[in-house]
């Protein structure tokens, strides 16, 4: 049962709540689709970032959400497990692996991002990709967070991003 009581608009939990603020859920919306449409990182590496948030954050609608596209990038319940043990995983690559180490170290200790990790990120990313996931993971926390902080469940239709 979500922390917050809202009329149900029958657009699911996960959106219903905001509307109690209508300007800032457009604002919200506004920022899940600038990533999610403009993102240039290829989708195995975002995913990644993306479901070791969704994990952090104990969001279970980040949880149940997947991505569009996923069987063709080789995404599959066995690729979240690989995610979800980034670090002995041998099946990630080295870029899926360090997508879901920035966004651990996003998510629970920026102030871990020392040398070392910035001389391996730059190794294997551009500046204009570490920006991209910077940015994404950006988005994933807040919103994630948002919507655990919230209590809401997932909707019975998954959402595909």
């Amino acid at each position: 049962m979500p922390n917050i009581s809202f009329p149900d608009r029958g657009m699911g939990e996960h959106v219903d709540w905001a509307l109690l603020r209508v300007d800032m859920a457009v604002g919200m919306g506004a920022l899940s689709e600038a990533v999610y449409g403009n993102t240039q990182l290829p989708l195995r590496e975002r995913e990644a970032a993306r479901w070791t948030i969704a994990l952090i954050n104990d969001c279970v609608v980040c949880q149940d959400t997947r991505a569009r596209g996923a069987a063709a990038a080789g995404i599959d319940d066995g690729f979240y497990a690989e995610v979800a043990n980034w670090r002995a995983s041998e099946v990630l690559t080295d870029r899926e692996r360090l997508a879901a180490e920035f966004a651990q170290r996003f998510a629970l200790d920026h102030l871990a991002m020392d040398d070392e990790f910035w001389g391996r990120l730059h190794a294997a990313f551009a500046d204009d990709e570490i920006a991209d996931l910077t940015i994404c993971c950006g988005m994933f926390l807040g919103m994630g967070r948002t919507l655990a902080v919230i209590g809401v469940r997932a909707p019975e239709e998954r959402i595909i991003v």
